[in-house]
């Protein structure tokens, strides 16, 4: 890492500047869809629009970028059958696979905090909108 700048870059051993890969992994699987697509895929290969009814509230557009990005990084593979009309069949890969097992921690902490979460908004009080939110020290 390039000091000072957080976990944003980090040097690599030719002088080459790189994105920080936590951030850049975080940019794709932390969006809105990503996370849900790659579950629906748990169970095994699934098409289109199994998919998007399993997921219920996701436009088929949004469900095809979605498939493209984690195509494109490699979580899934897309096997295109030729019927007509077309069947498209979407497959986690090994890596996709791979992340399975970190995301099914976290989708047990999810459904073990939930309610706590959920309490914890629900009491949250936000500060007087007329007040700054990072108190400042006075200097004599």
């Amino acid at each position: 890492m390039v000091k000072g700048s957080g976990m944003t870059r980090r040097r690599l051993e030719d002088g080459v500047m790189e994105e920080c890969p936590i951030r850049d992994i975080l940019d794709r699987i932390g969006d809105r869809w990503s996370l849900l697509v790659l579950w629906s895929l748990a169970s095994g290969t699934q098409r289109f629009t199994a998919i998007k009814r399993e997921i219920g509230d996701i436009s088929q557009r949004m469900l095809a970028q979605t498939l493209r990005r984690l195509e494109q990084d490699g979580f899934l593979s897309r096997a295109v059958h030729p019927t007509v009309p077309p069947r498209v069949d979407y497959t986690l890969t090994a890596l996709g696979q791979s992340f399975l097992t970190q995301l099914e921690a976290l989708v047990a902490w999810a459904d073990a905090n939930h309610a706590a979460v959920r309490a914890a908004r629900a009491a949250y009080v936000p500060p007087p909108a007329n007040t700054d939110s990072w108190p400042t020290s006075r200097t004599a």
